[in-house]
């Protein structure tokens, strides 16, 4: 019997340059606000067999929070527990660096919002019509146009 795709990946950190705009972008398709996201940001990419198949990104915003800025999954990995195995190292990655809080934005309805309520996180804050002042082109998910951002909160300690 194999083991789970979960267990096959591995995470690391790297350098901003190693990233793969391809994947950040999938997650926030914003080239200017990722390569902003990178500047400061500690940089991590998830391997199957030598390949990337996820990224992540964390970033200290304050003393003792850190936000998740950027995770995403190639597709062909989606739904097989690699976005769950990277979520559960940026965790772990942010507590050991000395983070009370975990913060990410995401859009207010869709699978990310249920994935992040699914390890934790609670809806602590709207930020309206973020997508609409933030973005030059319209983002829709799921046919519905993404307007206000929901800021979501993990409690560490």
């Amino acid at each position: 019997m194999s083991l789970p795709m979960r267990e096959h990946i591995q995470i690391r950190e790297t350098v901003a340059a190693e990233m793969p705009r391809d994947l950040l972008l999938q997650a926030d398709p914003s080239t200017a606000r990722v390569n902003a996201c990178l500047h400061n940001a500690r940089c991590f990419v998830g391997e199957i067999d030598a390949d990337i198949v996820g990224v992540y990104l964390l970033q200290a915003t304050a003393p003792e929070v850190w936000e998740l800025m950027n995770i995403s999954v190639h597709a062909a990995f989606q739904m097989q527990g690699v976005g769950s195995a990277m979520l559960r190292h940026a965790i772990a990655t942010a507590g050991a660096a000395g983070a009370i809080r975990l913060e990410v934005g995401t859009g207010s309805f869709g699978y990310q919002l249920g994935f992040y309520q699914r390890h934790g996180f609670r809806v602590t804050a709207i930020a309206q019509d973020f997508f609409l002042t933030h973005y030059d082109e319209p983002i829709h998910e799921d046919g519905i146009q993404l307007k206000d951002m929901l800021r979501l909160t993990l409690e560490l300690r």
